[in-house]
């Protein structure tokens, strides 16, 4: 087994960051500093600091919720300087220990997007939270100008494509009470999340968002986080999440 891979299976984060490890002179094999190149094979003694690692005995991966804010970015910086999750106060210093690998998002809200953020210790488990084959459900409210009729509705319940996009059934469920003289509220639900999808859905058929707050993100909702909070979800919820994740076939 590549060094890297058996590094990434044992949590030593993504695998350039056990690249990255290897090249600092912090991992050896079988008492021998270790090369980019060394082989790993079932018995070896692979040591990172010192201390051994394996993916039998890797840590249980730490989840985070965060309720990100209007005007921020996801990512860890910004070449123009602009601010990110990461300049809020409540990862600023980080909540992990800077022994561990660095946290990473599952997924992006875009910089006028706000609401429900998951961030992962662990890069194969948000690859496969991310994956449109574990269709984690994601929930959304959404504020438009504009307005989806029934037939819309279940056009996009079939699935559609748009510019050359395919995309996946989604539900648009209109919050009835909520419209004002231009603007309207929907529920929208997806199991996938690509690229500002609900947004271009809505441009689709003529209708402007203005406001997008994501509630839901798997099993994790957003409650009564306030913009900015962040909370990390606890083992047995973890857990539970990776129980759900091996019953789709999925090996982390």
């Amino acid at each position: 087994m590549r060094l890297n891979v058996y590094l990434q299976k044992a949590g030593i984060g993504s695998r350039r960051e056990a690249e990255r490890f290897v090249a600092e002179g912090r991992v050896s094999v079988n008492g021998m500093t270790a090369m980019a190149t060394t082989p790993v094979e079932e018995g070896d003694a692979v040591l990172v600091d010192g201390k051994p690692v394996n993916p039998d005995t890797k840590p249980l991966p730490r989840l985070f919720l965060m309720h990100k804010p209007m005007d921020v970015l996801v990512t860890h910086r910004d070449h123009k300087g602009r601010p990110t999750i990461f300049d809020l106060p409540a990862l600023n210093p980080p909540l992990w220990p800077a022994s561990n690998p660095r946290i990473m998002n599952v997924g992006r809200l875009d910089v006028n997007s706000e609401g429900l953020l998951v961030l992962s210790s662990d890069g194969p488990l948000a690859q496969a939270m991310m994956s449109p084959e574990t269709a984690l459900t994601r929930l959304y409210r959404v504020r438009v100008r504009g307005q989806i009729t029934l037939a819309d509705a279940e056009t996009l319940a079939q699935g559609i494509t748009v510019d050359g996009v395919n995309y996946r059934g989604v539900q648009f469920i209109e919050e009835y009470g909520q419209e004002g003289r231009a603007n309207r509220w929907y529920r929208c639900v997806l199991t996938e999340g690509k690229n500002r999808e609900i947004r271009k859905l809505f441009e689709h058929f003529g209708c402007v968002v203005n406001r997008l707050v994501r509630l839901q993100y798997g099993p994790f909702t957003l409650d009564d986080m306030y913009p900015g909070d962040v909370r990390e979800v606890p083992p047995e919820k973890v857990k539970a999440l990776l129980d759900e994740l091996a019953q789709k076939g999925v090996k982390l």
